[in-house]
């Protein structure tokens, strides 16, 4: 009787190929996580906005009504809110993606398919529940009169530069969790320690000017700028672009070495897991 070995495909050519292949598996296990997701929660996708919500509140008072941090006129929820929904797609599809191979082990274990698309389409959750939170930005733009200009329009990119920022650690964290399950412990603390890092309710130019350019290798920073250039009309003064240079190319080499390192141990996952 011949044995069947299941390849991951990483000495293959038509790796990334594949990936096209099977894109409409990507679509099935990302629509899968978005509707398992709210199921069986009581209150459902209020969930994408209510966990912003209270965060913004949380922000605001410390940071806006008793350590008094400057906003330069922006309304200080606006502020905060247009920082935390970049940011907490970030924590989030780090969770996700990190757990993901882990949680579709038999998928792994049975079938062939590029490894890749399962933290990839574990994203998509994540960005459905942006699309979800925005709205609550929405309500608060009308409740505080603040219009947004021309540079709304750029929200796209950054809302793309927000996923390539979050892709990379999580390829490299879903790697990790396969060989060390501990990291599905550690990474929710280290996703608490990152808020505090990341000028989620502050705004950055509280940041010494000798420190700026260092501040800006968390790849957030620049993600978190760009959302509030966006939505604030220009921000809390002019952009940054040093800083957003350095965030840009920390966030593309996060995405290299996150890559490398799943195709590297890709082959071992059936084995592993």
């Amino acid at each position: 009787m011949q044995d069947l070995v299941i390849e991951p495909g990483r000495t293959e050519k038509n790796y990334w190929t594949d990936l096209w292949r099977y894109r409409e598996l990507f679509y099935i296990l990302a629509w899968r996580d978005i509707s398992v997701r709210y199921k069986q929660t009581a209150i459902g996708v209020a969930w994408s906005v209510l966990r912003p919500f209270l965060a913004m509140l949380i922000c605001t008072v410390v940071f806006g009504r008793i350590a008094k941090l400057p906003s330069n006129g922006i309304p200080y929820p606006i502020l905060v809110l247009a920082a935390m929904l970049p940011w907490q797609f970030f924590a989030n599809s780090l969770l996700e993606s990190s757990n993901s191979l882990v949680l579709n082990e038999r998928l792994v274990s049975k079938v062939y398919f590029p490894r890749l698309i399962i933290p990839a389409g574990s994203l998509i959750t994540s960005l459905v529940d942006l699309s979800i939170s925005a709205g609550l930005m929405v309500v608060l733009l009308l409740w505080f009169h603040y219009v947004p200009d021309w540079r709304v329009l750029t929200l796209p990119f950054f809302t793309l530069l927000a996923f390539l920022a979050a892709l990379g650690p999580g390829l490299f964290l879903a790697a990790l969790t396969v060989k060390y399950r501990d990291f599905r412990y550690v990474l929710p603390f280290v996703s608490q320690f990152g808020l505090f890092i990341s000028p989620v309710g502050f705004s950055s130019d509280v940041v010494p000017e000798q420190w700026r350019l260092l501040y800006s290798l968390n790849p957030l920073v620049g993600v978190i700028d760009g959302f509030r250039w966006a939505i604030c009309r220009g921000g809390t003064s002019a952009f940054y672009l040093p800083g957003f240079a350095l965030s840009l190319l920390i966030t593309f080499l996060l995405l290299l070495i996150g890559t490398w390192y799943f195709r590297k141990t890709e082959i071992s996952f059936a084995d592993v897991i």
